[in-house]
């Protein structure tokens, strides 16, 4: 088949075969293909569409209905009334697509569809081909490292990349894997591997979405094996605290920031099967997949080429729509594996001295009695100045039996202390986003109002 070639909307080859878990019931392609059909019928007139469904099926369905009725769907990670505002800047014909009981966004304004309930009927025998050049999407950063960003993706290249992901984690043997997530599917790792991953790898979505670690064990023990948990570090790690008992699983799956081999460990010794981390990104979409338990190396995904440019690695090739820089710190081990640095902004240069927030949080989290945490380090100030030009870091801490100096007795044994935190703020939760990253507008104003109150 040409890379030009259309692609369908389903790539499941029998009508009967579950593409869908809802509620602990299968939902079958041509069940799913009526849905699609009779959702696009009712969408209203505008070219965008901005989809917000919670429920992973029905987000499905609306995505699938958006490129079958030509539109383009609008996928911010996170969804505030500034954002929506900017969103209608750039595409005014914007439409809402939400279920009954989600708040209407800025009402009298924004044209919104309830996704329709009432009678069903199944959908066409054959599975409708759509235009891989067509353009399906517009996902966007996370802002965890500034302004949300928009991205263009072709429903080619999206098809592509479920196929590309399905055969590098070696889920493409012909079973039909229930796919949990915990991440949202508007975001790039969760539209990948929660929605795109089972409609284009032979899985089955999951419309539920658990987050506490029982919701999770709940969840999943209401599936039927085999079992693939999609989830992050951030949640990995809380439900490792938990030590909830899990139905076996066939592979555990993880994105949106590396994790620790110690940690990669004891995640597949607690749910007994294997731990695949994947390495990505929004531009580029997934790229590179490791056992993070046994290696500290990536292998690309097939297709993809990894070059070096000005001192940046480049990914290009596969479902890449165009060479995307990376904004990591990449060191080639050869064609086709690297080994992962920091991020240029992740990086910390104080007094000379330099060492990276990714390992700072390692540290903090590494403490015991702490919860959770996060370095942050601020845009300087005119107080900075003023105290000869050094920017000083914050950290944010849940450690309800910690004070203030247990901790930083604890971080003085493990860190330099030019890196210790000035302020270092106790908070009940930290306020982390639905993919478990904290947005770097959430901390400013974290910091903004702890210098506030301070006398």
């Amino acid at each position: 088949m040409s890379a030009d070639a259309p692609l369908p909307l389903l790539s499941h080859t029998e009508a009967d075969a579950i593409v869908a878990w809802r509620h602990g019931a299968p939902i079958s392609r041509r069940r799913m293909l009526g849905d699609i059909e009779r959702v696009a019928a009712a969408l209203p007139a505008g070219r965008h569409l901005l989809n917000v469904c919670s429920d992973r099926y029905h987000f499905a369905v609306g995505l699938a209905a958006g490129v079958l009725a030509g539109r383009i769907s609008l996928l911010p990670s996170t969804l505030t009334e500034s954002v929506v505002r900017q969103l209608l800047v750039d595409a005014p014909d914007t439409v809402l697509l939400s279920e009954a009981d989600a708040p209407a966004l800025l009402p009298g304004t924004l044209p919104r569809l309830i996704y329709p309930q009432g009678e069903r009927h199944d959908g066409p025998a054959q599975v409708p081909l759509i235009d891989a050049g067509q353009l399906a999407a517009r996902v966007f950063t996370s802002g965890s490292t500034g302004l949300p960003q928009p991205h263009g993706k072709s429903w080619g290249r999206l098809v592509r990349n479920a196929r590309t992901g399905a055969r590098a984690l070696g889920l493409d043997d012909g079973r039909n894997f229930a796919l949990l997530g915990t991440v949202p599917p508007q975001h790039m790792y969760g539209l990948e591997s929660t929605v795109l991953l089972a409609l284009h790898g032979g899985g089955a979505l999951v419309a539920e979405r658990p987050f506490h670690p029982a919701e999770i064990a709940a969840a999943l023990a209401a599936l039927p094996a085999p079992r693939v948990l999609v989830s992050t570090p951030f949640h990995l790690r809380t439900l490792l605290a938990a030590g909830t008992e899990l139905p076996t699983l066939a592979r555990v799956l993880s994105a949106t920031s590396p994790l620790e081999r110690t940690l990669a460990a004891a995640i597949e010794a607690h749910c007994a099967t294997r731990l695949s981390e994947i390495y990505g990104s929004t531009e580029s979409g997934q790229v590179a997949v490791r056992d993070s338990a046994r290696e500290e190396h990536w292998t690309l995904m097939p297709g993809i080429e990894l070059q070096q440019r000005d001192g940046r690695g480049w990914v290009s090739g596969g479902h890449i729509e165009a060479p995307v820089p990376l904004g990591d710190a990449i060191t080639p081990l050869d064609s086709r594996h690297f080994m992962l640095g920091a991020r240029d902004e992740d990086m910390v240069n104080i007094a000379g001295k330099r060492t990276s927030l990714a390992y700072l949080n390692h540290q903090l989290l590494a403490i015991a009695g702490v919860v959770d945490g996060a370095f942050y380090m601020p845009d300087a100030t005119a107080d900075d100045a003023a105290q000869h030009g050094i920017t000083r870091l914050a950290a944010f801490v849940v450690a309800p039996t910690l004070g203030r100096e247990a901790l930083l007795h604890a971080l003085r044994a493990a860190i330099d202390p030019v890196f210790l935190p000035r302020p270092l703020i106790h908070l009940a939760t930290l306020p982390r986003n639905a993919t478990g990253k904290l947005p770097r507008a959430a901390c400013e104003a974290l910091l903004a109002a702890h210098r506030g109150s301070a006398p």
